[in-house]
């Protein structure tokens, strides 16, 4: 698999027994978890620029009256700011409850049962942390949990929890709908560049998708650490859950991190580096990060989908036929994953070093 062969990351302490430790002490926090001047960027945390985010309204992408404008409207989210938010997405309310529950019922367990999960030598998938390649890097503030989902006989069963009782079946079937959700934008993302979604569909065979279960402690010293390091994502596109009602998502928007607020029952869907590949530099992928509440845990859960293990990332041959030049270069997939692991959480370095000359 992909993961597998992408390379593993160095073992880390449990950042959740670190957060016990020193939330209770007047200790110092380690030294390799203190980034003061990144955590003391400005951030903006302004009502109109949060509103002014877009949201895609599902049901109208849906209707023939109104589809034609919010599908516009989601290709100026994607060319304008890489990120928005979806409603009305037929996501049932029960599927989302039941996979929040079981997501944090997991970050609930004692560290021993968790462990069981560990990351293991050469493969990305499961409990610990990733993009750590040396013993004196920075580290970020969390700890994670990742999976392969799809497709379905790529999956390993031995990182998939049997606790809680419901965790696999609230997985699959989360997995399931956000699948749904996400081929329906994918389609009208077609719709929006002009290409035949059919084929545009193709590149996502299999419709392979993966995800990471975020866990970030409170830290009583949230202005000096950095929950997760500023970065673009590889895949075309991310579904965002937050599992509590803790905000911590930020993204860089003209030189500035702007705070987001994630509406309640929405999905936070951001474009990631091979989307932006793909459509020449139509739609941008949004550099983000996460940061950490002074008293109170967040959990996030981030679902990425990619294009076929097999396929080729560069532009769409349509596009470049219509804009005179490809912007990119074009890659193996497998390619397109290595030099992505071997430049770590680098905001937008790993997408930019893609561009042609």
């Amino acid at each position: 698999m992909a993961h597998a062969e992408a390379g593993g990351s160095l073992p880390v302490p449990n950042v959740q027994e670190l957060a016990q430790t020193y939330n209770r002490s007047d200790e110092q926090i380690p030294e390799n978890y203190i980034r003061v001047k990144e955590a003391a960027e400005e951030v903006i945390i302004d009502h109109v620029i949060s509103t002014a985010i877009p949201i895609i309204d599902v049901n109208k992408l849906l209707n023939p009256q109104s589809s034609r404008e919010e599908c516009a409207k989601l290709g100026s989210a994607c060319r304008q700011w890489g990120i928005f938010q979806v409603i009305n997405h037929g996501v049932p309310n029960e599927v989302i409850s039941n996979f929040r529950y079981d997501v944090t019922e997991f970050f609930k367990q004692p560290p021993e049962a968790k462990k069981v999960y560990s990351m293991i030598p050469g493969n990305l998938q499961g409990y610990g942390q990733h993009f750590v390649v040396s013993e004196d890097q920075k580290l970020d503030w969390a700890d994670l949990f990742y999976l392969v989902l799809r497709p379905i006989d790529s999956r390993d069963m031995r990182f998939w929890p049997s606790h809680p009782p419901s965790f696999r079946n609230s997985m699959d079937r989360y997995s399931s709908e956000a699948t749904k959700l996400v081929s329906c934008l994918l389609k009208f993302l077609a719709m929006d560049m002009g290409v035949e979604p059919e084929s545009f569909l193709e590149i996502f065979r299999g419709q392979p998708q993966s995800m990471r279960m975020t866990y970030y402690p409170p830290c009583r010293h949230a202005d000096k650490v950095v929950g997760l390091s500023p970065h673009t994502d590889k895949m075309a596109l991310t579904l965002l859950l937050q599992a509590n009602d803790v905000q911590g998502l930020q993204i860089r928007k003209d030189g500035k991190w702007v705070a987001i607020n994630a509406l309640d029952g929405a999905f936070i869907v951001n474009i990631g580096d091979t989307l932006e590949i793909l459509s020449n530099g139509r739609y941008k992928s949004i550099e983000h990060r996460a940061m950490v509440n002074p008293t109170r845990e967040r959990i996030s859960v981030a679902l990425f989908h990619a294009v076929c293990w097999d396929g080729t990332v560069g532009p769409l041959p349509e596009l470049v036929k219509n804009d005179g030049e490809a912007r990119y270069g074009s890659m193996s997939y497998r390619e397109f994953v290595k030099r992505y692991v071997a430049a770590k959480l680098s905001g937008r370095d790993h997408v930019e070093s893609i561009k042609s000359s």
